[in-house]
């Protein structure tokens, strides 16, 4: 008997030919046999294109990253050369005048179902593999699901109310009426859970190949998902948290346990900045637990680049022209980094003034994660970042700060002019510091007698910030800045210490797309995002018409093509899109 392979995910036809694009529609050339089809060679081919579908099917619209998306944090600006340049962006920015039709909100659904299909697709031929003659079969369905899993999981912090692909065997015409709302919320977490939990059971405790997830992987981003589930958000007419989940909250705490992360080899690098270097290296360190990897002059004509920051880049003339300048920190980050004279944040009043580096202290972690006026851009004295168009294509519309977490130094070879700028710098998905933060939000949530550890955890991440002056190590001496963090001391009631928790989060994860996620997760997006478009339209005209409506705007809307091709069997999001 002879068969065609083919996988649809909603009303997406992959065609799984060596030699096709799957962005394009192609006609079966051949047929594939049985015994070829059980060929474990041949099913390894399928794994890698469930991986290398993670580098090629996004760009600089449609970031895996999510930086795109973040734009609706106080995190950041969406930059560019004025509210028309990436205007669907800027509907985001302002949550005001977003549009089910809108491409962006269309375009991630699409890409990251493809991703879901490559990875389905692989797992209906290793379901068939004798694993006698194939001793691999367990564990590459186990990285097949984790890549599943993550697909499902940026998914769900996007749309919530979405489908899940979980049946490698359902047929083109039972794709047709899968439904978004088969599952609860609550359930809908559990489902991508069960394949994280699946990958944890049967992933090994290291990798050879350092782009393939290993158990403490697996045990984060299953930690990660129980966390997003903790607060919960069943009531299908509105976004609130209604209840925090003491269950979930353990899962937490239980995939994040010490003896799980050392056996991987996890810890923090000595320096934060270690993190966001292009360098060999510093890339796959201890605190890498899973990333995307990126090259450079392995024979292909730009290398197989990250091109989904391209439009990143600042507009160096001469240098880096073309840059585009997007995804700008805001003032309100930057003056989130100041601390007192203690060391600690300037909680509630940290947006008071704008941060000042001759007399205000600093986090060091600021000059690590912003690109500032007054200082080198990407550490390199030769290009001083100052008031004019090369930092900020909008004449200040945006301001003239730039993120440096996914810039490189112009002059280090490592940043590479193709279709746009890429870098060969890999990007971390799961990074240890997140798995500390994680499992102290999750301690001071149970408020079970563990809050000091808590504490703890985040002391960690703070002591890491106060020797991570490598880069910066003449900053105070050249350009008067005062660095000043230290960790907490003493005990902490539960709201207290989730203040220091939430703040932590912010710097330490800054610019890294967590923010807005993390806001909705806490059911705050409405409250912090509303005040801070008051604060910005003080200055700033982006703003002035501005508003967060909650209830609606935590998650996009599905999108218009995907409801009309539903058969009916999908469910629009609360808020009236």
């Amino acid at each position: 008997m002879k068969r065609i392979i083919y996988t649809t995910i909603l009303g997406l036809t992959l065609m799984c030919s060596s030699c096709s694009d799957f962005l394009e529609d192609q006609v079966p050339q051949g047929t594939i046999s049985d015994e070829q089809l059980k060929d474990p060679a041949y099913v390894d081919n399928l794994v890698i294109s469930a991986y290398a579908v993670w580098i090629t099917a996004e760009d600089i619209n449609s970031s895996f990253s999510m930086w795109n998306y973040d734009v609706r944090s106080d995190d950041a600006y969406k930059g560019g050369n004025g509210t028309e340049d990436g205007d669907v962006f800027h509907a985001l920015d302002v949550s005001q005048g977003i549009m089910t039709t809108a491409w962006n909100i269309s375009d991630m659904w699409q890409r990251l179902y493809n991703c879901i299909s490559r990875v389905n697709t692989a797992l209906q031929l290793l379901e068939q593999v004798d694993g006698t003659n194939y001793s691999l079969k367990q564990e590459r369905i186990a990285e097949m699901r984790f890549l599943r899993g993550h697909g499902h999981f940026l998914l769900k912090r996007l749309y919530k109310q979405i489908v899940f692909a979980n049946d490698a065997n359902l047929s083109p015409e039972e794709y047709n009426y899968l439904s978004n709302t088969t599952y609860t919320n609550d359930e809908g977490w559990q489902q991508i859970a069960d394949d994280f939990l699946f990958a944890y059971e049967n992933l090994p405790v290291k990798q050879a190949e350092k782009g393939r997830p290993a158990k403490a992987a697996a045990a984060a981003y299953l930690a990660k998902t129980y966390l997003y589930k903790a607060y919960h958000q069943d009531n299908a007419g509105s976004h609130e948290v209604t209840g925090i989940s003491s269950e979930d909250l353990l899962q937490v705490v239980k995939y994040t346990e010490n003896a799980i992360m050392s056996a991987g080899g996890c810890a923090l690098e000595p320096d934060f900045h270690s993190n966001f270097r292009p360098e060999p290296q510093y890339e796959n360190g201890p605190e890498s637990l899973w990333a995307m990897q990126y090259s450079m002059n392995d024979g292909t004509n730009n290398g197989n680049c990250n091109w989904s920051y391209g439009l990143i880049v600042p507009n160096i003339p001469g240098v880096t022209d073309g840059g585009c300048d997007f995804y700008k920190p805001s003032q309100n980050l930057v003056n989130a980094f100041r601390t007192d004279a203690a060391g600690h944040p300037v909680f509630d009043s940290f947006n008071s003034k704008d941060y000042d580096s001759q007399s205000d202290y600093a986090d060091p972690r600021l000059f690590l994660t912003v690109g500032m006026p007054g200082f080198p851009y990407a550490f390199n004295k030769k290009y001083m970042m100052d008031e004019s168009t090369t930092w900020s294509r909008s004449n200040g519309l945006y301001g003239y700060y730039v993120t440096l977490k996914q810039n490189v130094d112009p002059d280090g070879g490592y940043l590479i002019k193709g279709s746009w700028w890429g870098s060969p710098m890999n990007r971390i998905v799961l990074r240890y510091a997140d798995v500390l933060l994680m499992r102290a939000e999750a301690l001071i949530q149970l408020n079970d007698g563990r809050i000091n550890e808590a504490i703890g955890l985040i002391n960690q991440v703070r002591n890491r910030a106060r020797q991570s002056t490598s880069s910066i190590s003449d900053y105070e001496l050249e350009y008067g800045v005062r660095f000043n963090v230290q960790p907490y001391a003493g005990t902490y009631p539960q709201q207290d210490a989730l203040k220091l928790l939430k703040f932590e989060r912010r710097v330490e994860m800054a610019m890294e797309s967590e923010r807005f996620f993390d806001l909705v997760r806490w059911g705050e997006a409405a409250e912090v995002l509303n005040k801070f478009y008051a604060e910005e339209a003080n200055d700033c005209t982006i703003y002035s018409n501005a508003l967060f409506t909650k209830n609606k705007n935590e998650y996009l809307p599905i999108p218009f093509a995907q409801m009309s091709a539903s058969n009916g069997n999908y469910t629009q999001n609360c808020g009236g899109w």
